[in-house]
């Protein structure tokens, strides 16, 4: 674990921070090449680009401060300040399906505003999205948040106090739920990848990712550490409860664009 890479006076830069903005560079040239390949030009993957960027940022920490209010009351202006009361530079709080959501919602409005074609540029995205999971989760590793419950299997981890997951629960072993997403982060993007050189309708690869995507979450979150607001039907997360729509909807939009093609073939 190594959560600050480098401190210039009170400033630190954090080993998340650095992989998030890895995993946004690499996707958007990864999706930019992917769009090209479609008939789509490159500049408007960049600008879609831009703009999940910010929304997922905006999204993951609205829906952070909306599960932790008791955390913010009467210090708002700490919901989007880059710089924290402690110094630290940064936002200490995200929830990554927030992000999705909000990215999804953003870069759908740019798309149909711009009259793109939709699927192709969602199947364009989509491996890069995979990639983003791996390289982001490595960061939640290293900065020891987005944790999993105690466990004593041989590759547990124990986290040091002063991260997030040892000061929550202290010196005991703790499954590495991160890990575990990179994990499936990583086996998507390569399932993509050979999906992409099958002859496929528009739109099959995003509805495989969030099938995929969709289960892999739904079940590390099983042995993942949340706080008890977070637990909001039947003993199911919120992200579980978001992973349940992802898998259906991307098994509806297979079914359905496997129709339309069929159609049209």
């Amino acid at each position: 674990m190594h959560p600050e890479l480098f401190r210039i006076g009170p400033f630190s830069v954090h080993s998340y921070g650095v992989m998030l903005a890895l995993s946004f560079i690499l996707g958007i040239y990864l999706a930019a090449r992917n769009a090209e390949k479609r008939g789509i030009k490159s500049d408007e993957i960049v600008n879609i680009g831009f703009i999940i960027i910010l929304s997922s940022i905006v999204g993951a920490r609205l829906l952070y401060v909306v599960f932790h209010l008791n955390e913010f009351r009467g210090r708002w202006i700490y919901t989007f300040w880059p710089v924290q009361e402690n110094g630290v530079l940064g936002l200490g709080g995200l929830i990554l399906l927030g992000g999705f959501i909000a990215a999804f919602a953003a870069a759908s409005f740019y798309i149909l505003y711009r009259k793109l074609d939709y699927w192709k540029v969602a199947d364009s995205v989509a491996p890069a999205i995979a990639l983003g999971v791996f390289l982001t989760r490595i960061g939640c590793f290293l900065n020891g948040c987005c944790f999993g419950k105690e466990c004593h299997l041989p590759w547990a981890v124990k986290f040091p106090e002063y991260s997030p997951a040892g000061a929550i629960m202290g010196p005991v072993p703790l499954h590495p739920t991160q890990l575990y997403s990179s994990f499936y982060g990583l086996a998507i993007f390569l399932i993509l990848l050979w999906l992409e050189r099958r002859k496929l309708p528009d739109g099959a690869l995003m509805s495989i990712f969030l099938i995929l995507y969709g289960i892999s979450r739904f079940t590390v979150d099983f042995f993942r550490y949340y706080e008890s607001q977070m637990f909001i039907f039947n003993g199911l997360d919120f992200n579980q409860i978001i992973s349940l729509v992802m898998i259906m909807a991307g098994a509806i939009i297979l079914v359905y664009r496997y129709k339309i093609s069929g159609k049209s073939g």
